[in-house]
């Protein structure tokens, strides 16, 4: 990505929203480009933490994998946003797994500008902080859901959750889901097996809430979703 295009990337970018042109270009100017492949892993758990990802293209789920090998998807990061910070923070290792649902193209800012930029751009240091806390927020969300909802529950707001954070609206009232979900990604999302995922999605089709396309999940029925949740 040459340096206007990075320019104009950043500027999307709600942590460097509070950013001028010149410090913009800047910062562009040390960052790296990499891409990867469907079901490539950017980083694993326990890895060194030396860089700030920023997704340009594509989707990378945040996961925490098993030693039996399933996992826990934690977070869904688009176009826009950024992940792998905690571990510039506190200079710990990764807290968990990165791989990329789809080709994916990211920027790299190592920790040495993450930091400098942090001690220097208030604006940057306050974006953080609310990213920081809305992340905290969503996980509190989450692991209310998995205290007190059962598993059609847990579907039922889960893919609320996807409709409202990154779903592509339709003239006609319904909401696509941003990206192919497979049962396997929605069962590390709730904590359930793809058997019991592949059975609830078909429960949700036949009570008109929800159809089950080639390669999208597309919400019919917001409110009847939500009234699933509170069952």
């Amino acid at each position: 990505m040459d340096g206007e295009a990075a320019v104009d990337a950043l500027e999307r970018v709600q942590l460097f929203a509070g950013l001028d042109r010149a410090t913009l270009e800047r910062l562009a100017s040390g960052l790296r480009t990499r891409r990867f492949r469907r079901n490539e892993v950017l980083f694993h758990q326990g890895d060194p933490g030396d860089s700030l990802f920023i997704v340009m293209s594509g989707a990378v789920k945040i996961l925490l994998p098993s030693e039996e090998g399933d996992e826990a998807i934690l977070a869904t990061v688009r176009p826009g946003a950024f992940f792998g910070e905690l571990a510039l923070l506190d200079g710990a290792p990764r807290s968990a797994t990165a791989v990329a649902l789809e080709p994916t193209v990211t920027l790299v800012l190592p920790r040495e500008g993450f930091r400098l930029l942090i001690d220097t751009e208030p604006a940057t240091r306050d974006a953080l902080l609310a990213a920081l806390a809305g992340e905290l927020r969503r996980l509190t969300d989450h692991v209310e859901e998995l205290h007190f909802l059962d598993m059609t529950g847990r579907m039922a707001a889960r893919l609320l959750r996807l409709a409202h954070g990154s779903g592509i609206p339709g003239s006609d009232g319904t909401i696509q889901l941003d990206g192919p979900y497979t049962q396997g990604d929605l069962a590390a999302m709730i904590g359930a097996t793809r058997q019991s995922v592949n059975k609830l999605l078909g429960q949700f089709v036949d009570d008109g809430l929800i159809r089950v396309d080639r390669d999208a999940i597309v919400i019919l029925d917001v409110p009847g979703l939500e009234r699933t949740t509170r069952r």
